[in-house]
């Protein structure tokens, strides 16, 4: 059967919705870069969910290949992250979509090194045809954090926030959101294919001691 990041770890993809404190360890993830509004059809954000699934899959179904990596074992692919920010701006503005900037990631296995992904790499450019060259094999320590599941629109999120914001202060830490620790977001559903009051999305945000 194969693993599920999901079932296994559900400190950190089922937090309940209520908000909690948790320390999340080093990983390591597929990325993209990009800026922009989500939404928009044929923008950067679309195009770099695109890139991260062609990678995602030639990694997991390479076993049915010649290219063997060490240590391999089958797994499902751990659900779309996505870390953002907007500059010169506290917080996030819900209404200026088209500034924000965002880091798109998959997580990756233990057992993936960066010569797997530069195969992974050059297997999908030769097979697919198309550019790879925007996804990154990104290595994060996320540390102590604030999180929750927010269930519902997207646009709805600063409620969840404030509940978390509030519970990190009673707590005694204060947000920690920098140039290197983000607003983290987890989608645990397809919003093709769920309705939009049911989405589930991990929400975490970076704290430290007050």
């Amino acid at each position: 059967m194969a693993f599920d990041y999901k079932k296994e770890y559900k400190e950190f993809y089922s937090p309940k919705n209520k908000p909690s404190i948790i320390k999340i360890p080093k990983m390591n993830y597929l990325a993209v870069r990009g800026k922009g509004n989500p939404n928009e059809e044929n923008g950067e954000y679309k195009k770099s969910i695109n890139l991260l699934y062609n990678i995602a899959y030639t990694i997991k179904m390479s076993y049915k290949g010649t290219y063997k990596m060490e240590g391999y074992f089958e797994y499902i692919v751990p659900p779309l992250e996505g870390f953002w920010w907007q500059e010169n701006t506290k917080g996030m503005d819900y209404n200026r979509k088209e500034d924000l900037h965002f880091i798109s990631l998959i997580r990756l296995p233990d057992f993936v090194t960066k010569n797997d992904f530069d195969w992974a790499i050059n297997e999908a450019t030769k097979k697919k045809k198309m550019d790879f060259s925007k996804v990154e094999f990104f290595v994060y320590d996320e540390g102590e954090c604030v999180q929750c599941m927010h269930i519902g629109p997207y646009d709805d999120e600063p409620k969840t926030v404030e509940l978390m914001h509030n519970y990190m202060k009673e707590n005694n830490y204060e947000l920690d959101i920098t140039d290197s620790r983000y607003h983290h977001e987890i989608y645990l559903s397809d919003p093709r294919k769920c309705k939009i009051n049911k989405q589930k999305t991990v929400i975490r945000h970076p704290i430290k001691k007050a």
